[in-house]
């Protein structure tokens, strides 16, 4: 039986308790550890390895005032959702918050796009990690590679829990060891500490001798803030997993104390020392990518092929992560009467096999469809489910509000972790988000992606209403 809990009262339309009651099927089969390393390398996905050259290319050094931005962002939304989550654990997380805290549809929607962006994100991973592959070993066609690797990380999610816990500990491993070794490494170059390197150019004056710290004005940043946002997409798959642990509340509350310094050494560390090896505007950056460009820089051997491995690691990660977190997101639908009913069903081990394979199966679809369509059908998808990561905040944003209210009424002693200046940093948190929504809107480059993402949420949140008002129907009929 899970330690996790739901959170509807007596009576409820999902005939749940209110209480401390455990999920049935559910296995607390994740250890400390393994929670521990999904926290941490949670917030390091494959876009800040090879996404971060095209925000420093436009932003420049200023692109630290935009990774500052969407961290604090971040930051806030992991309090928000540790809050709750500490006071009641659910494999739903922020789904099953809102369902209780704004409505059976807010719950519905949000959860099933939350699964949408997942899915799709299987496909995106699978085919970047496929070219690694590919790149490597040529015999064997990309398209191939995309659905081994695939069916191999859906074994491991059809093993066990612990299975995905040890193969997530070892690629968050090797992503934390990595950025961990880079910054150190850079800054021992920066300061003309590190033996051997021929870089004497590299120092801080790289922040403002090319053009100032912010060579492309203020507007730049927010630019740099559309480009990087989509990168920290992930902090918040501790909370569904914590569910399956040994001590939910400990993870949570461990986790969401530890996200600054998370975001502070991983983003902005990393991101600094590049900008301090090398000028913002060198080539090297857009053409080799930003990492690889400043290992070069210092004389690392074979950089490319590093930071190859690393992104493969990433990739990997991702992929499992995202099968796992979306298959719970399913499960907890299904188990709130939200999703076929299968997708409740736990076997021996504890494990949702048919919602592990309801999202795999779309995952698989969606690879296909970027080989076989990557201008019409994959490019919707993808385009579509955009900006889901800013609903799925904003959505955390509105819960919280109501859930606080709800928790100190109901258990005020669960509230072992709180919030910042409740309500007033919530709401600005809640305004930054819509603002970046707004200024995607505003800028051509995203409005495409903004725009089909309020569609698909738009044509979501009505079929949730139009089940929110037929139950309800139902419930007076009967």
């Amino acid at each position: 039986m899970s330690t996790t809990t739901t959170l509807r009262k007596a009576g409820d339309p999902s005939g749940n308790s209110g209480d401390a009651t455990p999920n049935d099927g559910l296995k607390a089969g994740l250890k400390n550890r393994h929670l521990s390393m999904i926290a941490i390398g949670g917030v390091i996905g494959a876009g800040l390895f090879v996404g971060s050259a095209g925000g420093i290319a436009k932003a420049g050094p200023a692109i630290l005032i935009s990774y500052a931005l969407v961290g604090a962002m971040v930051v806030f939304v992991m309090r928000m959702l540790g809050e709750m989550a500490a006071a009641s654990p659910n494999s739903g997380s922020f789904s099953a918050y809102a369902d209780r805290a704004l409505g059976r549809w807010a719950g519905f929607s949000i959860g099933w796009l939350y699964w949408f962006f997942w899915v799709v994100v299987l496909a995106v991973e699978a085919t970047a990690g496929a070219v690694i592959l590919e790149s490597w070993i040529p015999a064997v066609p990309q398209w191939a590679w995309a659905l081994i690797v695939m069916a191999v990380l859906t074994a491991t999610n059809l093993g066990s829990v612990a299975s995905y816990g040890e193969f997530e500990f070892w690629f968050a491993g090797i992503k934390v060891v990595a950025i961990g070794a880079f910054v150190v490494i850079g800054m021992l170059a920066v300061f003309g500490l590190l033996p051997g390197s021929d870089n004497p150019g590299a120092g801080f004056a790289h922040l403002t001798d090319t053009g100032g710290f912010m060579p492309n004005g203020w507007g730049s940043i927010l630019t740099g803030v559309l480009m990087v946002v989509f990168s920290f997409m992930g902090s918040e798959i501790v909370t569904l997993a914590a569910g399956e642990s040994e001590d939910p509340r400990r993870a949570v509350t461990k986790a969401t104390n530890s996200v600054i310094w998370r975001i502070a050494v991983f983003y902005l560390g990393s991101i600094f020392v590049v900008l301090t090896l090398l000028p913002w505007n060198d080539k090297s950056i857009v053409e080799k990518g930003s990492y690889v460009a400043a290992l070069d820089s210092i004389g690392i051997p074979a950089a490319g092929q590093i930071m190859n491995f690393i992104v493969l690691t990433a990739v990997l990660s991702c992929l499992n992560s995202g099968l796992y977190t979306a298959s719970r997101m399913a499960f907890s639908l299904g188990e709130r009467g939200e999703a076929p009913k299968s997708f409740a069903k736990v076997n021996a081990k504890g494990v949702p096999t048919a919602a592990i394979l309801g999202s795999t199966v779309f995952g698989f679809v969606a690879v296909v469809f970027n080989y076989t369509n990557p201008d019409t059908v994959f490019s919707f998808l993808l385009n579509s489910s955009g900006a889901i990561a800013l609903f799925v905040w904003l959505v955390i944003c509105l819960t919280q509000l109501r859930m606080r209210k709800i928790l100190v009424a109901e258990a005020p002693e669960k509230l072992t972790v709180k919030m910042w200046l409740f309500p007033y940093l919530t709401y600005a948190t809640a305004a930054m988000i819509v603002f970046v929504l707004g200024y995607m809107f505003y800028d051509d480059g995203n409005r495409e992606v903004v725009s089909l993402s309020v569609l698909v949420a738009a044509v979501v949140i009505a079929i949730g209403v139009v089940r929110d008002v037929r139950r309800r129907k139902a419930s007076v009929q009967g």
